[in-house]
């Protein structure tokens, strides 16, 4: 007995190591799994049967006696926190019926030798053997899962650059589609880091900066909404303003010398927090640089800087930075839900149900719980090579959406059957 057959419907495999049996057929395959844990010898197979997946695969070629002994053990110590076989009721405790074997058997060593740092869970497994172990990840492998979440459909959230689009619609009539002004006076506001645009839209909001039209535009959006509409107008392809820049660009490009190590080569700004000038309207450019001068904009910095110049010098200064070709910030369009269940069931399969015994299934996982892994994962208080890459962009919202997401999915319980070799 060595290898491991694939059965799923009517299809039957026996070139690869593991299988896994749709819920339909596990009744059928327990049965197979309970005859050959019951033939004599079975026990005396099992190491060579693991040769090749390791210590972590015992749990995969556990007897029936094993499962019996697990449920015993599982009842008398895990049940309080865990639930009746392995469902929780408690928030925050996993559920454990159906969960993949291996990856079972693996996690309790590590709380056995303190890597995973609970002192409740250590010391409950502290003096378990090695065969306890094995028989309780067995016992709770080989039960049916819990129910997805109440509540019918995961819940999903908006696209924020959607989103962000219908905001903008009420700021179309002025700053232009897609944010490209037409209208000399008015701002384009393609081009522009989000955090510099929120600033911006937050100044206007409290009065920091003095518009009365702006202050009632932005008086009902939310910061949400703020955000939203900040990245989809710094993912729109950036282009100058449709408005007309008279001045003398050669002059004003002499000028702009003392601008570029803030403002960046050309216009074209590297700090999220300092604007991009290239390619904006020239009379709005104007009339800020003229704000700053008389102090009705508050910026000390800027204050100084333009002290000294002229209307012809700011004129001239606002034509060079029209004409420069604007340059799209460095964002990147934040991944959906869909998009990052995508990148997850890679490793824990469609919809969560992992056909890997090494590899935790999420389908029907209790939703705060994953959402505590998902942030102790990001944080890093709980070690994984490849869980911190994949964690390390989430945001708060893609942990809620995901751990929602896999909550509501249908769990498929799995069974691993040893076949003689061929």
């Amino acid at each position: 007995m060595g290898h491991v057959a694939y059965a799923q419907g009517t299809t039957m495999r026996s070139d690869t190591r593991f299988a896994w049996v749709a819920s339909v057929i596990v009744a059928g395959a327990l049965a197979i799994l309970l005859w050959l844990g019951s033939c004599p010898g079975a026990n005396a197979q099992r190491p060579a049967a693991q040769s090749g997946g390791g210590d972590d695969m015992r749990p995969v070629y556990a007897t029936a006696q094993d499962v019996a002994d697990g449920m015993r053990l599982a009842e008398a110590t895990c049940s309080t926190c865990h639930g009746v076989r392995g469902v929780s009721t408690t928030a925050g405790v996993p559920n454990l019926a159906g969960q993949r074997a291996a990856y079972l058997y693996r996690e309790l060593r590590a709380y056995q030798s303190g890597a995973r740092g609970n002192d409740s869970m250590n010391g409950t497994v502290r003096f378990l053997s090695n065969d306890a172990l094995t028989n309780v990840a067995a016992y709770y492998a080989s039960l049916d899962p819990a129910q997805p979440a109440p509540g019918g459909d995961a819940p999903v959230g908006p696209d924020p650059v959607l989103a962000g689009k219908t905001v903008a619609n009420v700021c179309a009539g002025c700053h232009g589609e897609a944010g490209v002004s037409k209208m000399p006076g008015i701002p384009s506001l393609i081009g522009q880091d989000p955090k510099y645009l929120v600033g911006s839209m937050t100044a206007y909001k409290t009065g920091q900066r003095k518009n009365d039209v702006m202050k009632a535009m932005l008086a009902a959006p939310t910061d949400t909404d703020l955000n939203n509409v900040a990245l989809y107008y710094a993912l729109q392809k950036p282009v100058r303003a449709q408005t007309p820049s008279p001045g003398n660009q050669a002059a004003g490009q002499a000028t702009a010398a003392a601008c570029t190590g803030c403002h960046g080569s050309l216009g074209v700004s590297g700090n999220p927090a300092t604007p991009s000038l290239a390619g904006q309207d020239a009379q709005y450019l104007a009339a800020a640089l003229k704000a700053y001068k008389d102090g009705s904009r508050g910026d000390p910095t800027m204050k100084g800087i333009v002290a000294t110049l002229d209307d012809t010098v700011i004129k001239d200064l606002a034509a060079f930075y029209a004409a420069q070709t604007p340059g799209a910030p460095n964002v990147r369009k934040p991944l959906s839900t869909a998009d990052w269940v995508q990148r997850c069931d890679r490793c824990h399969g469609t919809n969560g149900n992992s056909t890997d015994p090494r590899l935790p299934a999420l389908a029907a996982q209790r939703v705060e719980y994953l959402e505590k892994v998902l942030r102790d994962y990001r944080g890093g208080t709980r070690r994984s090579p490849e869980m911190a890459a994949m964690s390390d962009g989430l945001t708060d919202a893609d942990i809620d959406g995901l751990a929602a997401w896999y909550a509501h999915q249908k769990p498929r319980a799995v069974v691993y059957v040893t076949v003689p070799p061929r």
